[in-house]
């Protein structure tokens, strides 16, 4: 039984616009380097390949390696020493300076979104910190600054700050991810959250008139489909195990590429794929009429990734271990709690809706954290005898 599973990444569709025509001169273009594209590629195929192996063959999964990429770079500016070192290497960015990564990040940020006007792409940053919780003002100011992230300062002890988070995933989701917390654990002090959305019309559409019923041969099932079809001219090649049809959104900046198995399976697909021979593949596309045959569907998907980072090399964030002193001082006091990532997807014969929320949960570590008191500013103090409870001094200092 051929075995198919129907998965794209939002990230992918985000970074082969580049390879796509240009065909209105006024669209904004985006500046990164070479060498970030690259790296930042292999992360997006590297991350989908860990996925894979988290998976069972028969499930769907739709993910963001773009949105879990910028939440990353939003917690890389907290970290130091060797978590740094870690989250900077499963970033790929290891030989940037930090002034580079974030100017890259704000060129992403404020630049993808006006690549085409006739697709709607939007990225959103927030910060949400306990009103009880100090952090480094030069962190949360490089993320407002570079980031584009809000801040919020809530009451964590307070259940209405969970729905204030939904719904701040819903408006910046267009409301396909609705809930991306369930509670707020007393050890957690921060999440750092990103919302990516995606919005794009076919550039040739899909006629409903030629969407039939028709099977598809599952890895474990056989249904009955809806199945859009064309004939068109897109975008097409063939590689040695699996077919590649481009097919575009709005101005062709955007664009889905679909890759189908010959006769192997999607897992040998992505186990070998990276960004060399990605770009070569996509070098090889050529215009020609082609049959397209796509199915209806729509993927809603959940996914912790402390595991699959864990196994990319990212390890001591989620430990006791961990320095994130660049959030609040000192080393240890911080651990990243969890990173998930939300999901949405809607494929139908007008175009695409998509949309990923990736938290990081911040927490308090198992360690002792110790409330401060620095006299550093003018203080009062009492003097008192205990057994009778007598206030035998007061005293103010203003000026020593």
């Amino acid at each position: 039984m051929k075995k198919i599973i129907l998965s794209i990444s939002l990230t992918a569709i985000l970074l082969i616009m580049s390879n796509c025509e240009q065909s209105t001169p006024k669209v904004k273009s985006v500046n990164i380097s070479a060498d970030f594209a690259t790296k930042t590629s292999n992360f997006a195929f590297e991350f989908w390949k860990k996925l894979q192996d988290n998976e069972s063959i028969n499930n769907n999964y739709f993910i963001s390696p773009l949105s879990l990429h910028i939440a990353l770079g939003m917690l890389l500016n907290g970290a130091d020493t060797e978590t740094k070192t870690e989250i900077q290497k499963v970033l790929g960015l290891e030989n940037q300076s930090m002034e580079e990564i974030n100017k890259t990040y704000l060129e992403l940020i404020e630049n993808l979104p006006k690549v085409d006007p006739k697709v709607v792409n939007t990225i959103a940053n927030s910060i949400w910190q306990d009103k009880n919780f100090s952090s480094e003002k030069d962190f949360t100011d490089n993320l407002t600054t570079h980031f584009k992230a809000r801040l919020y300062n809530e009451d964590f002890a307070n259940p209405t700050t969970v729905n204030k988070i939904n719904q701040w995933a819903s408006d910046n989701t267009n409301a396909k991810i609705k809930k991306i917390i369930e509670q707020i654990e007393p050890s957690q002090v921060m999440f750092l959250i990103n919302a990516l959305y995606f919005k794009g019309d076919w550039t040739r559409e899909f006629k409903t008139e030629n969407t039939h019923r028709t099977e598809f041969k599952g890895t474990n099932t056989t249904k009955m489909v809806d199945m859009m079809n064309q004939t068109s001219e897109f975008k097409y090649s063939e590689q040695s195990d699996y077919q590649l049809v481009e097919l575009p959104y709005g101005s062709e900046k955007y664009s889905m590429t679909v890759l189908l198995p010959k006769n192997g399976t999607v897992e040998s697909i992505v186990k070998n794929l990276n960004a060399t021979n990605w770009q070569s593949a996509q070098s090889a596309l050529s215009k020609r009429k082609v049959v397209v045959g796509l199915p209806k569907f729509t993927i809603e998907y959940s996914k912790k990734l402390n595991g699959i980072l864990g196994q990319m090399g990212m390890l001591k964030a989620f430990t006791d271990q961990a320095d994130l002193s660049k959030i609040a001082k000192p080393a240890g006091k911080l651990k990243v709690g969890f990173v998930k990532q939300d999901t949405f997807v809607a494929v139908d014969e007008k175009g695409t809706e998509a949309a990923a929320v990736t938290t990081i949960g911040i927490e308090v570590t198992s360690l002792p954290v110790y409330p401060e008191i620095i006299c550093n500013k003018p203080f009062v103090f009492l003097i008192t005898e205990k057994t009778s409870n007598t206030i035998m001094f007061i005293g103010k200092v203003s000026n020593l």
